[in-house]
């Protein structure tokens, strides 16, 4: 096994955290990140209350998901509850039937509104409606060409969401 760097100090409040002067906080592994069960790694974060600082395993779960626990300062909760609502708010903007085959269909690119009236066999008025919610949420960006108003997605969200959607529900199944 190859000699590793020592790892670099870690400061709380001015105080070097006395477990990075020792050569580093490690913690054994469960198997994320490659790692065999049983091996060590390195832990990058520490939690520091009052210049004791300590691992934060917070972020090492079986998912990658942040867990909130007593620890949690108040400063964190209300980050969360923020983008919680943001969250929540892109959900709903896709759980509609047509907004989400709207979605579906400008992942592959730019599409007139006629051209996804022609795509959804839904009327104009009907297209128009789902496209503005859509709007509203920051999910697509129209552009005008002379009496024609092509829509895009905005950014890559709704793609990286309807992956997993695809993964979930339609990979098994030719219908998608």
């Amino acid at each position: 096994m190859a000699e590793q760097p020592p790892p670099r100090s870690v400061k709380a409040d001015g105080l070097a955290d006395e477990n990075a002067r020792k050569g580093g906080v490690s913690a054994p592994e469960t198997g994320k990140h490659g790692a065999a069960d049983g091996d060590r790694i390195e832990i990058s974060a520490l939690r520091c209350n009052f210049g004791i600082c300590e691992p934060d395993y917070r972020d090492m779960n079986d998912m990658g998901l942040p867990v909130i626990d007593e620890r949690t300062s108040e400063e964190e909760i209300d980050q969360i509850v923020s983008k919680a609502t943001t969250a929540s708010n892109f959900l709903k903007a896709i759980s509609h039937e047509g907004r989400l085959m709207i979605l579906c269909h400008l992942v592959t690119g730019e599409k007139s509104v006629t051209e996804l009236e022609n795509l959804l066999s839904a009327r104009q008025a009907a297209v128009s409606q789902q496209l503005s919610r859509l709007r509203l949420e920051g999910l697509v960006q129209p552009r005008r060409d002379g009496k024609t108003i092509y829509y895009s997605l905005t950014d890559d969200r709704p793609r990286k969401i309807l992956e997993v959607v695809y993964e979930l529900f339609c990979k098994d199944d030719n219908a998608c």
